[in-house]
């Protein structure tokens, strides 16, 4: 019953705080190099199979991360990239791939 009444005060905080992520980019960087064999040095791919991580939203690369470990997100090779990830490894990666300038795709 407590934990109810605890929830909703901890969560307004954390929505007054902004992101409740602290990856470090430069962490980041460093375990970024066995990304870059398919998401580019950068995470700027220039190959259309594999999505441009440079400029994602931190949430979102660190929920897709998390989703590819569950399962819940379908991708064999990510799987097993993302099986060995610290939830902290996860936060420096997104910090790192979303502080990137993403390419403009011209059509």
């Amino acid at each position: 019953m407590m934990i109810k009444y605890l929830t909703i005060p901890l969560l307004g905080m954390l929505l007054l705080t902004g992101s409740a992520h602290a990856g470090d980019v430069v962490r980041g960087k460093a375990k970024s190099v066995t990304c870059a064999a398919c998401h580019g040095v950068d995470g700027n791919s220039a190959v259309a199979t594999f999505p441009r991580l440079a400029g994602q939203n931190e949430d979102y690369i660190i929920h897709s991360l998390h989703a590819y470990q569950l399962g819940t997100r379908k991708n064999d090779i990510m799987k097993g990239m993302a099986a060995p990830l610290t939830p902290e490894e996860i936060e420096d990666l997104a910090a790192y791939f979303s502080s990137q300038q993403g390419l403009m795709v011209r059509k």
